[in-house]
């Protein structure tokens, strides 16, 4: 059975033995950050001890791209082709690699092209990061993005954010001193572009109460904690966008001799911070980024989903909830943080990653290698 550990360009070492170092940790395949962003992570065994990340993709670019409005940055030391690097070495052993990419949160093609990143309900573009993947120029992009991706010779390409984003995680720094309130934060989420309008039914009138909800909250009113109807109708209105862009692209990728894992962040949205998620299962959430499981389940091979609980029980429900949507033909992958906030010991993980197998998971997966110190990895194997 397939295990793959996620890791980062930044975090290997180059010196060769970056294969057998990874694997150490109990795993049968490699998932590289082709395409990543923005971050400043604490990084316990890595080249730095805290490491500074950019936007961009880690291979040279080819004609993918050619006559696109938008391209990727190049990350320094992408002449060196250190994906194609690591690809030779898996392939030596008989190792599959799988290469990870990051789509539509990208603040430095936003900063660049504003008018292709979301529109909130003022009409500011005041998410730099997060593309909208209702916008012609965008889709074109990420379809790019995902055959550049897998002609690295990746046996599958993972794309991360190929949905909507959400307000909580449009920028680097973000402040409110406002108690925005469960519904307000949510409207401020959604894009109003002229794609989205054009695309998205109703979009008129979700756009005049998120305009008014919100107002109310910025002009002194209440919190408000229940979303009004006509915004949850928008926002389930949205879903055929994000599946049909997932569908482009796994055709784009399939076209390349690989296949899509579709990875949907709707775990992280709701355990990132604490590893303790509350109320519905993540699938029964994932209108939220736009994103209809069982839609995009029957134009992907595989889906790939973050468990960051640190209850095994929640861990079974969401899983189960997630083959339930996707039904028995797509692959399901499992994806579980082995320490902190999640997970406290190798008993504690190895109880999740049975619960994940039994409730549907053909995979589990762990994120991620760079940031987690080498006595929390070794929980894995363990």
């Amino acid at each position: 059975m397939d295990s793959s550990l996620y890791v980062l360009v930044e975090d290997l070492r180059g010196d060769g033995d970056d294969v057998a170092r990874v694997l150490s940790h109990g795993v049968t395949s490699i998932t590289i950050g082709a395409a990543y962003h923005r971050a400043r992570d604490v990084t316990p065994h890595g080249r730095t001890r805290v490491t500074m990340r950019h936007d961009g993709v880690h291979f040279p670019l080819d004609d993918a791209f050619d006559g696109l409005r938008l391209t990727p940055p190049v990350q320094k030391g992408a002449e060196r082709e250190p994906v194609r690097a690591l690809r030779e070495q898996t392939r030596e052993l008989g190792v599959p690699l799988h290469g990870w990419g990051v789509f539509l949160h990208n603040t430095t093609l936003g900063l660049a092209f504003p008018d292709v990143t979301q529109e909130n309900c003022f009409g500011d573009r005041a998410a730099p990061a997060d593309l909208c993947p209702s916008n012609p120029d965008v889709r074109a992009y990420a379809v790019a993005l995902g055959r550049a991706i897998a002609r690295q010779g990746m046996d599958s390409v993972v794309a991360e954010s190929l949905h909507f984003g959400t307000f909580q995680h449009g920028y680097h720094h973000e402040r409110s001193f406002v108690e925005l309130g469960p519904a307000a934060e949510f409207a401020l989420g959604l894009c109003f572009c002229a794609h989205c309008r054009e695309r998205v039914p109703a979009a008129d009138a979700a756009h005049d109460a998120a305009s008014c909800l919100v107002a109310s909250v910025l002009d002194g009113g209440p919190p408000i904690d229940a979303i009004p109807d006509v915004l949850i109708n928008y926002a389930h209105a949205r879903t055929p966008v994000v599946t049909s862009l997932a569908a482009d692209v796994a055709a784009a990728v399939a076209d390349e001799g690989s296949r899509l894992t579709f990875l949907d962040l709707t775990g992280a949205v709701k355990g990132y911070a604490d590893g303790r998620p509350t109320g519905d299962p993540a699938a029964a959430s994932a209108w939220r980024i736009g994103v209809d499981p069982s839609g995009v389940g029957k134009v992907v091979p595989s889906y790939a989903v973050l468990c960051y609980a640190s209850d095994e029980a929640r861990v079974a429900e969401d899983v189960t909830a997630y083959r339930t949507a996707l039904g028995t033909d797509t692959a399901l992958r499992a994806v579980l943080r082995p320490g902190i906030p999640d997970t406290t010991s190798a008993a504690h993980l190895a109880a999740k990653a049975t619960a994940a197998r039994t409730s549907g998971a053909d995979t589990v997966d762990y994120y991620q290698y760079g940031l987690a110190p080498l006595p929390v990895l070794d929980r894995i194997p363990r």
